[in-house]
């Protein structure tokens, strides 16, 4: 299972990372604290410890810039400090066990790290196999007692089984925790699919099949200038639906506010001809900004134009990156990027140096997109039309 940032089996991670971290760190004190208080003047003693402090220092920075222990630094580190360790302190003249204790102490911990950073549990039964045979070659060498060395030999058995057990353990709570996010996110993506085909049913319902019905019933003439201007604004509005279904990807928050736009200002009996490109998911009060400014723009075409068509598109505005760490709604993965809403009619234009600044396009449309963080240009000429182009961010 994908194991991207913010994931439960991360998090297992980190916490593994950081325990095992935790138990090299407190190795690490008791090696300084024996080798300045009872083996400063042994030069091994202080080379070994200072490359016990690099190998540890390489594993766990390398695992968190990694999010995960990789192959090689936890296999140098067994060898380097699991086992070369204790007999380069003794040739230096550590030869009593109680002074090659410190550099046999660090082998639980890269048992505990080889326990986690390796699968198969023969890798695993092989690392612990070794740090067994150096550590008892280690303290027979020093003359340990055969108590000394099986309590010394069951903390490191200990170290890997502990380790083992507790990542098992996260990693599968991390894993059904992934598991019900994703079950959660699927479920929402279907509630949001089945509203949206209730609205679109209303809409069919209060639109296209009022209509058809009044026709068949005969409570409606076919033929009469109303009936066909109401036809074709509703016909107008299934090839958007249909378009809107094709392609399959238009983000609802976007689309729907646009589209309560263009049939609030065909009531009024103005056509509009929508086209709806790939567009991004935006946050809710953006797409809302956006709808609002097209109402506004679609109203000045009705009222100041002349002219009875406007032309509305939709389209996604970026780099059509794909968010790598995570999946949208239904199982697709969501777009970054912008968005632009083009509103264009071809009636008498204006001149926009010398057009008032009353509560229209310039306060109603470019200042509340620029509240949104988005920008509106408007590029008119007396004789040549109106093009108002909505773009977020700006």
């Amino acid at each position: 299972m994908h194991a991207g940032p913010g994931s439960g089996l991360q998090r297992a991670r980190s916490f593994m990372m950081l325990a095992t971290g935790l138990y090299r760190a407190s190795h690490l004190v008791v090696g300084a604290v024996a080798v300045a208080q009872h083996q400063r003047g042994l030069v091994l003693s202080w080379v070994g410890f200072a490359v016990a402090l690099g190998s540890s220092t390489a594993v766990f920075l390398t695992a968190r810039a990694r999010h995960w222990f990789t192959f090689w630094p936890p296999l140098i580190d067994l060898v380097l400090i699991g086992c070369v360790l204790p007999y380069v302190v003794y040739a230096g003249g550590a030869d009593r066990p109680s002074m090659i204790a410190w550099a046999m102490l660090l082998g639980g911990s890269a048992s505990a790290v080889c326990a986690v950073a390796y699968r198969g549990r023969t890798a695993v039964a092989g690392c612990v196999s070794a740090l067994l045979v150096t550590h008892t070659g280690g303290y027979w060498v020093a003359g340990a007692d055969v108590a000394v060395t099986a309590g010394h030999l069951n903390a490191v058995v200990s170290s890997a089984v502990l380790a083992r057990v507790f990542w098992w353990y996260l990693r599968r709570q991390g894993t059904a925790l992934d598991a019900a996010t994703e079950q959660a996110i699927a479920a929402e993506a279907e509630r949001a699919r089945y509203a949206e085909r209730m609205a679109h049913h209303r809409a069919l319902h209060d639109t296209v099949l009022a209509t058809l019905t009044a026709i068949a019933t005969g409570r409606a003439d076919p033929g009469a200038e109303a009936v066909r201007e109401r036809c074709a604004r509703e016909a107008a509005y299934l090839r958007r639906l249909v378009q809107q279904q094709a392609e399959g990807d238009a983000a609802p928050a976007v689309t729907e506010a646009v589209e309560r736009a263009v049939r609030s200002v065909e009531c009024l009996g103005l056509r509009v001809k929508a086209q709806y490109g790939a567009v991004p998911d935006i946050p809710g009060p953006v797409a809302e900004a956006l709808g609002s400014a097209v109402t506004e723009a679609l109203n000045n075409v009705l009222r100041h134009a002349g002219t009875g068509q406007a032309y509305v598109t939709v389209t996604g505005l970026g780099d059509g990156e794909t968010d790598d760490e995570g999946q949208g709604a239904g199982g697709k993965e969501g777009r970054r990027g912008g968005v632009v809403v083009t509103v264009a009619d071809r009636g008498i234009g204006f001149d926009p140096r010398t057009a008032g600044k009353g509560i229209g396009l310039r306060s109603s449309v470019v200042a509340r997109m620029e509240e949104a963080g988005g920008a509106a240009e408007i590029d008119s000429a007396p004789g040549e039309g109106t093009c108002v182009v909505l773009r977020w961010p700006a």
